[in-house]
């Protein structure tokens, strides 16, 4: 009976298919997608502008599906931090990834939280930015960034937390 139970589990899960992780935010337009594309420089594919390495992680990363449509990767897990630095290192390559469809006219964007090789096992979290910000400001990890980011505070410091030179923000 045990060994019917372990077949009939296997079985199950084969048909079911890969079990997909992205948590969804509640955000008008979200469907959660898990599917395999190329991992390309936005403005390569757009305008034949092609530097090494998908411009070193200076330059917007999007996924290219093999239907020739081009989804703009904006987001890991990290709060406001985009997914370049994940899909980096897939520059050029295939990559499964797993997150967020967000279809808002005119243009459909594409939550990363999860990424792998095509047909792998393993899923790793699109976590690339906390870790690299952590590192280069000497920090334990990246909870609240923004509120610590030395680029971040001279930019308020010259321009205000408002972007309006002068302006503050009300106390409650």
């Amino acid at each position: 009976m045990r060994q019917v139970l372990i077949i009939l589990a296997a079985v199950l899960a084969l048909v079911a298919g890969p079990a997909q992780a992205a948590k969804e935010w509640g955000i008008d337009g979200e469907e959660v997608a898990q599917f395999e594309a190329k991992a390309v420089d936005v403005l390569c594919e757009l305008t034949g502008d092609c530097p090494k390495n998908c411009g070193a992680g200076k330059r917007q990363m999007g996924l290219l599906s093999d239907d020739g449509t081009l989804r703009l990767a904006i987001k890991s897990n990290t709060l406001f931090a985009g997914a370049v630095l994940d899909l980096l290192a897939w520059c050029g390559k295939r990559v499964e990834v797993d997150g967020l469809l967000i279809k808002a006219d005119p243009m459909t964007f594409y939550m990363v939280q999860r990424l792998r090789a095509p047909g792998a096992k393993k899923w790793t979290n699109a976590r690339a930015f906390s870790k690299a910000w952590a590192t280069e400001n000497k920090q334990k990890n990246a909870s609240r960034w923004f509120r610590k980011d030395p680029a971040i505070k001279a930019l308020i410091k010259e321009f205000g937390p408002v972007g309006i030179p002068g302006a503050t923000i009300p106390k409650d």
